[in-house]
């Protein structure tokens, strides 16, 4: 984020995320939901991870909220023979100058787009990890710095899918965000093949927020307030799953974190300068599912359904601080 961002009044930044979502929804038909976590995970500097089968729209939202914001994009398509080298960049000898020059790859933008991550090796998903957590990438010894903001949208389809690699847990606990969008109903599939017959409507959309709005909207996301409360009630959710029995992986520090980020980013969707409860039970679900391994997994444990209901189970169980909203902002 540059230097010069500042938080603007929620109301501007209300009406600056509401079109936002109606020129994604131009796009995407019948999934407010996934819009909105998409754009959540956006403005609180995170890594969206959507997973779903082929055909359902994955893509087509990556793109859409990549084009709705005026910033520098890139695609990368994730397959068997991706080599690391091919998403970060190489130094390539010159004989002009007689020294290496860095040439970077396609990880050099504000909002990349990871088309079917999972079909690559886990030795080239592994060129992620660096620049996801530390906004960097470091090539023959050399450090290059990522523009910010950068955010990674990554597509996947489910681990059961022919010719797929699951991502390393590391690998999953980079991303803020997990969703998947699911079939449409039949109204808005109806509508589909009437607006989709001649063009795209992804031709059609243009970006609604410059990249210096952008930054303002992130600063404004960072400027949230969030209670000490509201701080342990996220702590207590997180420690709760590291000692589930029905649990053999728990809730990392950085997923408490991202879940309080993610947190603010909803709050102020929502009109709000400060975090409720009800904001981090909104988010748990899809911060935390990837990112938790059932005991016996190896034995065909749970699925990803199954780990929802141990989360919710687990959230139902956490006492939730009341009083919230009656506290002042900083």
């Amino acid at each position: 984020m540059t230097n010069d961002a500042a938080p603007l009044p929620i109301g501007d930044f209300h009406s600056l995320s509401r079109a936002i979502v109606a020129a994604i929804e131009t796009v995407i038909d019948g999934k407010r939901d996934a819009v909105e976590l998409a754009l959540t995970t956006l403005l609180a500097e995170g890594h969206l991870l959507i997973e779903d089968v082929p055909g359902v729209g994955k893509t087509m939202l990556a793109r859409a909220l990549a084009r709705s914001v005026d910033c520098t994009v890139n695609r990368i398509q994730f397959t068997p023979d991706l080599l690391p080298s091919d998403i970060t960049g190489v130094s390539i000898y010159n004989q002009g100058v007689g020294a290496f020059e860095f040439t970077p790859g396609p990880i050099f933008a504000n909002l990349v787009i990871g088309d079917e991550i999972n079909r690559a090796s886990p030795k080239t998903q592994s060129a992620l990890l660096e620049s996801m957590e530390e906004r960097q990438v470091t090539v023959d010894g050399r450090t290059h710095r990522l523009d910010l903001p950068f955010t990674v949208v990554a597509t996947q389809n489910p681990i059961e899918m022919e010719g797929t690699y699951p991502l390393p847990e590391a690998q999953r606990d980079r991303f803020m965000v997990r969703i998947s969008m699911g079939y449409p109903d039949a109204l808005a599939e109806q509508a589909m093949l009437r607006t989709r017959e001649s063009s795209s409507p992804l031709e059609r959309l243009n970006p609604v927020v410059s990249l210096e709005q952008l930054n303002d909207m992130i600063a404004t996301v960072r400027d949230i307030y969030v209670s000490t409360a509201v701080e342990r009630y996220a702590v207590a959710i997180a420690q709760a799953t590291r000692v589930d029995a029905e649990l053999r992986l728990g809730a990392s520090p950085r997923a408490t974190l991202q879940l309080v980020r993610a947190a603010k980013a909803r709050a102020a969707l929502d009109g709000r300068d400060f975090v409720l409860p009800d904001d981090i039970d909104a988010l748990v679900v899809p911060v935390l599912s990837h990112r938790l391994i059932a005991a016996g997994r190896a034995a065909g444990g749970a699925s990803s359904e199954g780990i929802d209901a141990i989360i919710r189970r687990i959230l139902a169980a956490t006492p939730v601080p009341l009083g919230v909203s009656a506290e002042a902002p900083r």
